[in-house]
């Protein structure tokens, strides 16, 4: 199967993101070709393979909604001398909290506190010292699956004892976060390249505010400050296009709480009208070479 055109979008479902994304291709006469990810196979090198994935495609635009499958086509193609918008490298870490966090609290930038355990006793032991409610988080995982709040010990040891029953080998790490004091919202900045070009707030009456959980999303002010703050989140990740999860602390101010490597954005569309897949797009065809 041969794909001639220098930029792919790889996908597994067509969603209002992606038709979007492709209908404003033809908009900047970007010639893009859209990869079901489930319909092909994508050789890994020049290995002589034929009647398999051939391109000369410059870029590819991720937008797989499986990390596994996000993460295991990019670094296929890159075998292929694809450069991947967003890389293996900054995927890879984007998509496992624990990894983000770790970088980002070595340059000094807030995340919520947060410890790792790797045994029931060990959580009942440092719960209490972190102080509940307590947050628990996967280490992989998007769209608020399976974070739990703890707000005393008999809530923690039921939260454990369904991880237990989970069949994940990542079940057996376990994530604990402070319960971060802010206001009934976070915010979801998007970086598009050197650029912060629009964010929301995702309000919610319940503490989990991610818009696929029920939050309403609803524009947000992007101050200096959380400029700053995203891009040189972006730039120690190194990724291209993020949506960036951000708190605000009522003592500590903002603090970054996650990284989407392969951000939704439709929400973001409706509440702000800002043309983000137009910005994404117009970036893509940016980074050709002339």
């Amino acid at each position: 199967m041969g794909f001639i055109a220098r930029v792919l979008l790889v996908y597994e479902v067509i969603r209002w993101e992606e038709k979007a994304l492709l209908d404003v291709a033809k908009e900047i006469d970007l010639d893009v070709e859209p990869v079901h990810l489930y319909s092909t196979a994508i050789q890994v090198g020049s290995n002589g393979l034929k009647d398999v994935l051939k391109t000369n495609a410059e870029i590819a635009l991720q937008r797989a909604i499986s990390h596994t499958i996000a993460l295991n086509s990019t670094i296929a193609l890159e075998s292929l001398g694809v450069r991947v918008i967003n890389n293996s490298m900054s995927t890879s870490i984007a998509m496992n909290k624990l990894w983000t966090l770790s970088i980002l609290s070595r340059y000094g930038i807030k995340t919520p506190r947060t410890l790792v355990a790797f045994s029931d006793e060990a959580c009942f032991k440092y719960a209490q010292i972190l102080g509940y409610p307590i947050v628990l988080k996967p280490i992989d995982g998007s769209w608020g699956r399976l974070i739990a709040m703890a707000r005393d010990e008999e809530e923690l040891r039921a939260i454990l004892e369904h991880r237990s029953y989970i069949p994940n080998p990542s079940m057996k790490v376990h994530m604990l976060q402070e319960f971060v004091n802010k206001p009934n919202r976070d915010i979801r900045v998007f970086v598009v390249g050197d650029e912060v070009p629009v964010a929301i707030y995702r309000v919610s009456s319940h503490w989990i505010t991610n818009t696929a959980r029920g939050g309403k999303a609803e524009p947000a002010k992007i101050d200096d400050e959380l400029r700053e703050l995203v891009l040189k989140v972006a730039k120690l990740i190194g990724i291209e296009i993020a949506g960036i999860d951000v708190f605000e602390d009522r003592d500590r101010g903002y603090i970054v709480n996650e990284i989407n490597a392969v951000p939704e954005f439709k929400n973001t569309v409706a509440a702000t009208g800002y043309k983000l897949h137009l910005k994404i797009m117009e970036y893509v065809k940016s980074q050709l070479k002339k």
